[in-house]
């Protein structure tokens, strides 16, 4: 559940007090902010909203982004590594090329994303919606895809993908262009 009475803060304001070592901006609404190549590491956002931001090419390692709105977001070519994005909305953000290397997405809401390409090596998308997901050529090495439902999702060329414990449907297109077979 997102407050209504956030406290709204503009991207000028924001990367003012970072650069004077703030770091702790959860509860902030940031929607709509556009932010292109921002050095943020260790940022905390915890359960703000971030829906429409611009961010692409932003450097957000280790933040946490733990229950954060971020739908229809652009972070496409963002750094994420070691962030926590654990139960976040990302419902049809762009994280193509992203860096989310041991980032824990778990239970996060990432149906209609795009990751194409992403870097997801030892990421925890364990019980992670990716419903209609594209994860086309992603690197999923040792990612954790424990209960994630992928139904719809498209896993085409995607890197060692362990679908073994994932939750697919015939609509699924698995890392070699086939349409799965479908688990539940």
């Amino acid at each position: 559940m997102f407050k209504s009475d956030m406290q709204k803060l503009t991207a000028e304001e924001l990367l003012i007090q970072y650069a004077k070592g703030r770091r702790d901006f959860n509860d902030v609404d940031l929607s709509e902010a556009y932010l292109f190549e921002a050095n943020l590491p260790s940022i905390n956002f915890l359960s703000s909203d971030l829906s429409r931001i611009h961010l692409p090419y932003a450097n957000l390692s280790q933040a946490n982004l733990c229950s954060t709105k971020l739908q229809d977001s652009e972070l496409g070519d963002a750094q994420l590594y070691q962030a926590n994005l654990s139960e976040a909305n990302l419902r049809g953000a762009n994280l193509s090329r992203v860096n989310l290397r041991f980032a824990n997405l778990q239970s996060a809401d990432l149906s209609g994303a795009n990751l194409q390409g992403a870097d997801l090596y030892q990421a925890n998308l364990s019980r992670c919606n990716l419903t209609g997901a594209d994860l086309s050529r992603a690197n999923l090495e040792n990612a954790s895809l424990v209960d994630a439902r992928l139904a719809g999702a498209n896993l085409f060329r995607a890197k060692q993908a362990d679908l073994s414990n994932a939750v697919t449907d015939n609509a699924t297109i698995d890392p070699e262009g086939y349409q799965g077979a479908g688990s539940s």
